[in-house]
Formats: structure tokens, sequence, C-alpha cells
């Protein structure tokens, strides 16, 4: 049988094929061929294109890491630079050139480094770090279990950092939607097991991110301790407390240190008629620095106002304010007590009156009313005691009127006491002092009850005198260094420390109008 021939189209298809794909090859090298040709001829563009834009990036992080009280100054000093620029000659063209030469050199490219893992110690402690969160991120529920037994830890730590020792300085973990991180005590098991495990000694910052269901954990390094009194760049109605973390305040005050001087981040408490928070409440342990945090106020208050001191403790820790200008008295005993308190109760009525006359008549408020008066009470349970002893009304009772009226008046209320003796504290105290403090050691469950907050922070181990926490009212919690403020007339005081306190107290009052001193009130 003869065997017929195949046809055309099935004969010489393979070389039609072979033929198209050699053609196809010879296309895609072409057209590599030219964008790799037109990638070098554009790349200078391309370089100093993407050296703009991080250049305009550097500047935009620039701006918003600025403190807005800084911002004014640099835009400033900007424009300055521009029209300084404009005006020389061949000034633009320089700057284009300058300009253009720095976006070459940003924009370059740099061969990434291949990001190195951790080692075996630090794999170890990652790993002992999710085995110790498992109970508490994990249902029997669930299908698909983020943290469980055996687990690998690189899915739920999404980024991690370790000191020079070996021990975790930042940790970001990712856990599940359904953990209830609404819940403060759901949250305080978390904080207390990585507290535990990631090294003690330290104080840790925990940020709760509920709705990218992340917690960031980062190690704080210790507020500064060496800053003594001093006076401080404020505004009148403003008093710094202390100093506090950069990432918890949106200011920078310029201290001093000897002959060195830097930029801290100071907790600014503000006082007068627009303040929300009028009165002050400063609780803390024996020793903690409550009285340096009073005399500091004090030393701050004078600038611009006058004070009453009231010391219940009976130790003359504010002798070095008596007789001073602006102090109206610095009294000790319960009778002194009692006095001063009534004055300023009357002193308070006598100013919203004269207040209230001004604005109906339509003239500006008197100057003596114009004028801050401050009033310091320390020990205010100690005076309860003696009063209580001697049948005599509560030292307590008289702060009604200076508490409640005080911020329309311009009186400020300033109570200090030990930590154990918040319970004796009256209901008119506890009411109208918004602003909070608390120094020296506390649980978390104190620190708590004080503030009306619990800190996001861990405790320090060591706390040295002046170390707290403070609120101003419904605002976040702050850790809180207080400026070393120590009685000049103490033995103990560093010769640096009593000098500078020193500086800061007014000088001498010659004589006193005894028509508007308290003791007025005790001699009537």
């Amino acid at each position: 049988m003869a065997r017929r021939p195949l046809p055309r189209i099935l004969s010489n298809g393979g070389d039609r094929i072979a033929r198209g794909r050699e053609h196809l090859a010879r296309g895609r090298e072409l057209a590599r061929s030219a964008t790799d040709g037109a990638t070098d001829v554009l790349h200078p563009l391309i370089t100093i294109t993407r050296g703009l834009r991080r250049l305009a990036g550097a500047g935009r992080r620039k701006w918003t890491g600025t403190p807005k009280d800084r911002r004014g100054p640099l835009l400033f000093l900007v424009a300055s630079v521009f029209l300084v620029v404009v005006l020389m000659p061949y000034g633009p063209l320089l700057a284009a050139v300058c300009l253009m030469g720095a976006a070459a050199w940003t924009g370059r490219e740099h061969a990434d480094a291949a990001p190195a893992g951790p080692d075996d110690a630090q794999a170890q402690r990652l790993q002992s770090l999710y085995e110790a969160l498992v109970p508490y991120f994990s249902v029997p529920d669930d299908p698909s279990p983020l943290f469980a037994h055996g687990g690998a830890w690189d899915q739920a730590f999404t980024a991690y950092e370790f000191d020079d020792d070996g021990r975790v300085a930042r940790l970001e973990v990712r856990y599940p939607a359904y953990f209830t991180d609404g819940e403060p005590d759901a949250r305080a098991r978390i904080e207390q097991v990585l507290h535990a495990k990631s090294g003690r000694g330290r104080e840790y910052h925990f940020a709760w991110d509920e709705e990218g269901n992340t917690l960031t954990v980062t190690v704080l390094p210790p507020l500064p301790t060496d800053i003594a009194a001093q006076r401080f760049v404020t505004a009148p109605g403003e008093t710094v407390l202390g100093f506090t973390d950069p990432s918890g305040v949106q200011r920078t005050l310029p201290v001093t240190n000897g002959a060195a001087q830097r930029d801290v981040p100071p907790v600014v408490w503000r006082t007068g008629i627009r303040s929300t928070e009028p009165h002050l409440l400063v609780l803390g342990q024996p020793g903690s620095g409550t009285t340096s945090l009073l005399r500091s106020i004090v030393l701050q208050a004078l600038q611009y106002g006058d004070a009453v001191v009231i010391e219940g403790s009976g130790t003359a820790d504010y002798a070095c304010l008596a007789g001073r200008h602006g102090v109206l008295a610095v009294e000790c005993g319960l009778a002194g007590a009692l006095a001063g308190l009534e004055w300023a109760a009357h002193e308070t009525e006598r100013r919203l009156i004269a207040v209230n006359r001004a604005r109906q008549a339509g003239h500006p408020p008197p100057e003596d009313v114009g004028r801050p008066l401050w009033i310091v009470l320390d020990r205010p349970s100690a005076l309860g005691h003696l009063a209580a002893a001697d049948g005599r009304q509560d030292p307590q009772a008289l702060l009604q009127v200076p508490l409640r009226h005080g911020r329309a008046a311009g009186v400020t209320v300033v109570v200090a006491d030990q930590l154990d003796c918040l319970d004796a504290l009256s209901d008119v105290v506890h009411r109208h002092t918004r602003a909070r403090v608390v120094l020296g050691p506390a649980t978390l469950g104190q620190v708590q009850a004080v503030l009306g907050a619990a800190p996001h922070t861990t405790p320090a181990v060591d706390m040295p005198p002046g170390r707290g926490y403070a609120r101003l009212g419904t605002g976040p919690v702050h850790r809180l260094q207080v400026p070393a403020t120590p009685d000049p007339y103490d033995d103990a005081t560093s010769d640096a420390h009593r000098r500078a306190v020193l500086d800061l107290l007014p000088g001498r009052a010659a004589s006193a109008d005894p028509a508007l001193t308290p003791a007025a009130v005790a001699e009537g």
C-alpha cells in the first residue's frame, strides 16, 4: 500500500515554530538592551529624583519632630537663608548646584546588608518569652493559634532589639484579636510576665495598639537626677514639677548643670483662671522628696506671686523662706496654721468680691487681686490629729473656700502628705485637687488610687529622692523626677545645691502690712 505524504502544515510547522521562538527571544533581548541603555542614560536623573524625595522626607520628619515652640524660629531661619541666597550674586545658581549635588549623594544606591538574625542565646531568650505568653494569648478553640506550646516565636515577635548585655531592649508583640486588651487586669498580667522574663532592674514602657493588636515593649533610660533648682524658662502661671521622658511631652526646657547646658522635657503644671487643674496634691513616703517638691514650687511661685506656707510636721523644713519678699507667713504650730488658713479663706472671699465689683463696673481687677496667692500645706494629717486632741477645728475644713473658688480669685492650693495618710485627707481635698503627684516607692494599686489611672511603665527598682509619677487632670501618667531643692540650712546639703537654692530665694522683707497678714487674724 502506497504511503501518503503528510500534510504540508504538519511537515514544516516545527520549523515555523522554531523560527517564531527565535524571533521572540531576539525581540526580548532587544527590549532588554534598550531598557538597560535607557537606564544607563537616565541613571543620573533617577538618582537625583530619588535623592530629592529622600531630602523632602527628611525635612518633613525634621519639621514634625520639632517642638511647636521652636517651629517659629526655625521657619524664620530658613526664610532668612533663602533671602540671603536670592540676593547673592549667582546665589540661585549656586544653590541649585548644591541641591543637585546633595540629592545625587543622598539618592545613590546603598548595598543593603542582609539582616542578621538573633544568635543562639537571643533566640533562646525570645523563645522563652514566647512560651511564657502562651497561657495568656491562646484559647483551646483557636483553629490556628498564634501562640502555642512549641510554636515559632518569629510569627508573634515582629521586631526585636537587644542591648550590649544580650537582654531585650525593644520588642514588638503581635497578639490575637480576641485577647481582652481593653481590660486593665488583662494588660497588667501581660506586662508583669514581660517584665519578669525580660530582666528586672530596668523600667519598661508598654504601648498597646488595640487597633493593630500589637504591643511594643521599650526599655526606658533613667531620668536625670543631677538637675538642681534653678530659674526655669516659663511663662507666668506655669510651674515645673519635674522632668520626664521625651515621648511624653512636646516641649523642652534649657537647664544648666554646672557649666553644661542641655534641653530636657518638663512636666509643666499650669495654674490661673483658665487652668483646668488649679490645685495640686502630692503624696509620698517619708524621704521621697515631697518637701523638696513643695520647696521648688514655692521658689517658682514667688517670682510672680505671694505664698503662705504651713508645715504640720514641725521640722522647720521651710525656715529658709521666713521673712522673704512675697512670703506672707511660715507657720509650724496648730494655732498659726488655723490662723493662716482662716486668713486665706477670708482673703479668697475678699478677692472674689473685688473681682465681681470690678467686672460689674467695667474696670480691670485691682492690682492686689491680680497677684497670685499660693497656699502651701504640708502634712495636714498631723495637724488634724493635733486639732482633734485639742478639741479644735480640723485645718482641712478651712480649705473649702480656697479650693472651690480659688481659681476665680487667683488662689492656688498645694497639699502634700504621706501616702499612708491618704484616707485622712478630707473629701474637699480629694475632689478639688485634680493635679496629682506620687513620689517614692508605691505599689501599682496605690499609684492608681491616687492618680486615677495606672502608669504604662514598670516601677524603678532604685527610687532616688524626687522620683515618682505625675498626672494632670485626665491626662496621661508621666514619669517624674523632681529637681533637687534641699533645705539650704541642712548640714547634709551639698554646697552646690545650697548655693542653687539660696540664689533663688527673694530678698529679706523689711516689714509687712499687718492688715494683710495671717498674724492679724490670730491677734483678732
